[in-house]
């Protein structure tokens, strides 16, 4: 595919990600190839330039890929992160890699790699219309607010009821997004190129259910019976506060979120490997 136009969202607060952001700037301007900047946490800016788009460049952490998946979430445009935090799962190489990157994406040297993403609707009182709908690439999180007081949540797959839950909360998590929360909260790691939904418990009290694994053609539904201060949280970033009574509905987006994998990327388990050894023990 010929590139013809790269944008580049970024953490405004990270100083390496802005000194990033000139750099890629400067080498597109040398080479004439159009480009564009914008923090990645401003949906507005992201949704009005990536229609003319060939790719989209992400110069920060975990959280900022995660914000800018939520604006190709409605305009179909490749993703390439480039990590400047901590573990990075979602990003394909470092930032010393940057312009040999940029090489093979302005040559159109790449694969792509299709991601399973997640829509959630809110329904307030269970009412069928919902009154809000989201999307994320990682997880949604149903959970209590600061009080330290557990839920009680009802959650249904499809027609069947699952389980009622009496616990800290609970993650409906998408494979990519199997590495976050849903993995801290017990849940497995699912390949991140599958269509699966993993939902999982968060500190369930005397729950014989741990972790399930759903196809992506169910619905996963989530009832507020008992809670206080409870909210929705969508992949870390916002959250909505829930009343009891509302349900929140998760379901696999059909349109994948489409990863750009650089020649010589790293595979994902060999990665999950090196990132899991780097962690504090």
């Amino acid at each position: 595919m010929k590139v013809e136009r790269i944008g580049f969202a970024y953490n405004p607060t990270n100083g390496a990600a802005l000194e990033l952001r000139e750099r890629a700037a400067g080498w597109c301007g040398e080479r004439g190839i159009a480009q564009w900047a914008a923090p990645a946490g401003e949906l507005e800016a992201l949704l009005r330039e990536l229609p003319t788009t060939s790719v989209l460049i992400v110069l920060g952490g975990d959280g900022t890929f995660l914000r800018a998946a939520r604006a190709v979430a409605e305009v179909d445009v490749p993703l390439l992160g480039v990590n400047l935090g901590k573990v990075g799962f979602l990003s394909k190489v470092e930032a010393h890699q940057l312009e040999p990157i940029l090489v093979q994406v302005a040559a159109g040297d790449y694969r792509i790699e299709e991601r399973m993403a997640l829509r959630a609707t809110v329904h307030p009182g269970g009412r069928a219309d919902p009154a809000e709908t989201f999307f994320a690439l990682n997880d949604i999180t149903i959970a209590r607010g600061s009080l330290a007081r557990v839920c009680r949540l009802e959650v249904a797959i499809g027609p069947s009821h699952l389980a009622t839950f009496v616990a800290d909360g609970l993650v409906v998590a998408s494979p990519t997004g199997s590495t976050g929360y849903s993995f801290s909260a017990g849940g497995p790691i699912v390949d991140p190129i599958s269509r699966n939904l993993v939902v999982t418990p968060i500190a369930g009290y005397l729950s014989a259910i741990r972790s399930v694994v759903v196809s992506p053609r169910q619905t996963v539904r989530c009832r507020v019976l008992d809670s206080h201060e409870a909210l929705v949280s969508i992949d870390g970033r916002e959250d909505r506060s829930l009343q009891i009574g509302d349900v929140v509905a998760v379901a696999a987006l059909y349109r994948p979120i489409r990863f750009i994998e650089p020649r010589g990327a790293i595979p994902f388990w060999d990665l999950l490997r090196q990132k899991v050894e780097l962690l504090p023990s």
